[in-house]
């Protein structure tokens, strides 16, 4: 393997010397190049460790050095040398999200971070929509994308055909198609679905009822620093993606997870409130540079405070300045009648936003809202839920649910045995700042997203 090292003026010459020699005999590694980092308690100047017979990086700041020798010597592996004082935790870090960016293993005495493998194997034009964390609305996203590239979303012409390959911890062993433009997904449907052991509240259920579209759904297992998946079969359904008539793919993360899909493009879902140190800490800068798009959700009080959104906003444009960032809240659509109805509306949004939902649903649906719950991703609490909404003043005649967590074992169960209506609720992204309107943004990535694929398969 190509090997570039990473040293610092804390060690002396002869000792990084005899680690070069060292691990070149116990591994195999042909040093291409070293970066000087730093420190200079046990160097006479920086220009003394050419001494060590490589090719030297010694000019800027820490991390354009690294750049600059990724660029210059094209190594498989950086062997970071170095210790505290000259680097530490924070650095390590900033060093690994730079490496992998680069897809090059970053390796010390007790770590080693291997880029994420992306199959080359989709045969159409895709994009894939991945989350900086759970529940920061990436299920929404990808949906809303297919329907606005299909046609289903206002003003949107509709040029494309597309298909979604989700990947959930509770997704199916085998890619499972489900034709979701013809599918009559009622919640009986959804029910015996649930009863036959499936998972029916899975991204690719929400994904065909939400999008009217073809899903496809995959099982992961387990989630890397990275996002990485420890297993999946996420590249079965891109095998079956090329197989269908769908002329696009869209690809959807799961939980912090990216699809080990090589995609055209990327949409980075990224809540506005999250704690920063998520964003452009730890692997957050890796994550957030890999989005063509960066949609920032959850932009409202009491979520995230004007100032929280700015900084979140100026802070993905650092990360990658040529990304296109749009602003964005939810509103929950019902996929059904609600009018004249008293509902329970059943969420996994924070409690501290019902109040903003549950008066936009009576504003602009003219339903009445008897009870709420925001416990639905917590099955013992939200029965406890529904006891209390059944035993209120105003007993719900419908349930407004979204279609996630326990929305069909649970919630349709109960909702059916107890004689009320079931209506699922979409999320809808609505555009509040930034670049310009969502829906055009998707549209003219995937146009970018089809110049690439005929670009790189031509």
């Amino acid at each position: 393997m190509k090997a570039l090292a990473l040293i610092d003026g804390e060690h002396y010459l002869p000792v990084n010397k005899a680690a070069l020699e060292e691990l070149s005999s116990k591994r195999g590694y042909e040093w291409v190049g070293a970066v000087f980092l730093g420190g200079m308690e046990k160097v006479g100047s920086p220009e003394d460790l050419r001494d060590l017979g490589l090719p030297l990086v010694l000019e800027g700041e820490m991390l354009e050095r690294v750049a600059r020798a990724v660029e210059q010597f094209r190594p498989d592996v950086a062997v970071d040398l170095s210790d505290e004082p000259v680097v530490g935790y924070r650095e390590r870090f900033q060093i690994a999200n730079l490496l992998l960016g680069h897809e090059v293993t970053y390796e010390g005495a007790d770590f080693r971070f291997t880029p994420p493998e992306y199959h080359d194997v989709c045969e159409k034009p895709s994009l894939s929509v991945v989350g900086l964390a759970k529940r920061v609305g990436k299920t929404a996203i990808g949906a809303f994308a297919a329907r606005v590239l299909k046609g289903g979303e206002s003003g949107c012409e509709g040029r494309w055909n597309p298909c979604v390959v989700t990947m959930g911890r509770g997704g199916p062993p085998e890619p499972m198609v489900l034709h979701g433009e013809e599918l009559e997904m009622t919640a009986e449907f959804l029910l015996e679905r649930a009863r036959a052991g499936e998972h029916a509240a899975s991204d690719h259920f929400e994904d065909a009822l939400m999008g009217r579209v073809t899903t496809i759904g995959c099982r992961r297992c387990g989630g890397g620093m990275s996002g990485l998946v420890f297993t999946s079969v996420v590249e079965e359904g891109a095998l079956v993606a090329n197989s269908l008539p769908n002329d696009f793919v869209i690809f959807e993360g799961s939980g912090a997870t990216i699809p080990p899909i090589r995609t055209d493009a990327c949409i980075v879902t990224v809540g506005a409130d999250q704690p920063e140190e998520y964003i452009n800490g730890y692997f957050g800068p890796y994550r957030v540079t890999r989005g063509d798009l960066i949609v920032l959700t959850m932009c409202e009080e009491p979520m995230a405070s004007p100032k929280k959104v700015a900084r979140v906003s100026q802070l993905v444009r650092w990360l990658k300045p040529e990304a296109r960032v749009i602003e964005t809240v939810f509103r929950p659509q019902p996929i059904g009648q609600v009018s004249d109805r008293k509902l329970f509306f059943i969420t996994t949004a924070p409690e501290e936003i019902g109040v903003t939902l549950r008066g936009y649903l009576e504003a602009q649906y003219k339903c009445k809202v008897v009870a709420g719950s925001h416990r639905l991703s917590n099955r013992p609490a939200l029965r406890e839920d529904f006891a209390l909404a059944l035993a209120g003043e105003e007993r719900p005649d419908t349930v407004l649910v979204e279609l996630k967590a326990a929305a069909v074992d649970v919630v349709t169960e109960l909702a059916l045995k107890e004689k009320l209506g079931v209506v699922y609720c979409d999320n809808v992204p609505v555009t509040v700042g930034g670049d310009g309107d969502l829906a055009e943004e998707i549209v003219a990535l995937a146009e970018q997203a089809a110049r690439r694929y005929a670009e790189r398969k031509g």
